[in-house]
């Protein structure tokens, strides 16, 4: 009796010691796993039921703050609280974005459906993108195609000189179109198991967009005219302007995504994340085609149509 009781207690021990820390989170996050498909499966459909979250209520409050800053800024030169609503707006921002990052990666929530859903959301998030440069479009071509005597009764106004359109912006063009091709390939390397290839497309695809914010600033530094020069300076500038906003939001977002991709987030059969961010990065391709081709080439006279 005395030799089977000391056989087990160095039975015991023996498995403590093996049972190592490293062996102990492994095992506790298998659990934890084991209890979400439990949790899962007692649901009766597919779809995430999300859980309560002030972050909606903040990012509102912080959008109060950034517009009441802006009209501030704009009426008594003060942008202390322009920068204090957008700091706090980009912080939660980054809280919000985490916890959809948890759920799609760790929690397991991201089934078909949902995925589904949240790409036809992201779809017509980009229309509401479209309907924006519309209107900015709108306003370019209410001027051009019928200048009013306040301009001279000519497109563009008489006395203004223009920025070549062979030069930078030409240049700017082909950088994005080369870019647009480095996201595509970056995804279909990710497809077919070539992680070393993805991270290498989204590499040069976040370059391109950071030279080509570099070389809009060098542009509008030596611009030969300014937002206050008649109609075709405001235009200009409120077209590229935000046009190079979108270009910064989306190598972000491809930032964001170089890391998920290096962090092993995302795998050849689920990565919505990367998706939406190849759709919003297209999108900026085409509105700046749609750019260089009406507000430099055509208001410069290259072709007529």
């Amino acid at each position: 009796m005395n030799i089977l009781y000391k056989k087990n207690v160095f039975i015991v021990l023996y498995f403590f010691s093996c049972f190592s820390k490293k062996t102990y989170i492994v095992v506790k996050k298998k659990m934890k796993l084991q209890k979400k498909k439990i949790y899962l499966q007692t649901q009766k459909h597919p779809f995430h039921i999300l859980e309560p979250s002030p972050l909606p209520f903040m990012i509102s409050l912080c959008v109060l703050i950034l517009t009441v800053g802006f009209v501030e800024y704009l009426h008594f030169s003060s942008i202390f609280n322009f920068l204090i609503g957008l700091f706090a707006l980009v912080i939660v921002m980054f809280m919000w974005f985490f916890d959809v990052i948890k759920e799609a990666t760790f929690g397991g929530y991201h089934t078909s459906p949902v995925v589904d859903n949240l790409r036809f959301g992201f779809f017509l998030f980009v229309l509401t993108e479209v309907m924006f440069f519309v209107s900015f479009f709108w306003s370019f071509f209410h001027f051009s195609l019928a200048p009013s005597v306040f301009i001279g009764m000519q497109w563009p106004p008489e006395g203004l000189a223009l920025i070549s359109p062979l030069g930078l912006p030409l240049f700017n063009t082909v950088l994005l179109l080369y870019s647009s091709y480095l996201v595509t390939y970056s995804h279909k390397a990710m497809v077919s198991h070539s992680w070393k290839d993805s991270q290498l497309g989204l590499f040069l695809a976040i370059l391109c967009g950071i030279f080509f914010l570099y070389v809009q600033g060098y542009e509008y530094i030596n611009a030969p005219f300014s937002i206050n020069d008649s109609v075709y300076g405001s235009v200009f500038y409120i077209l590229t302007g935000c046009h190079g906003l979108h270009v910064f939001i989306g190598t972000v977002f491809l930032t964001v995504c170089f890391i998920r991709n290096e962090l092993k987030h995302f795998t050849s059969d689920h990565h919505l994340g990367f998706e939406v961010a190849a759709i919003y990065w297209h999108f900026v391709d085409v509105v700046w085609i749609f750019v260089y081709l009406f507000v430099y080439c055509w208001s410069a006279g290259l072709f007529l149509f």
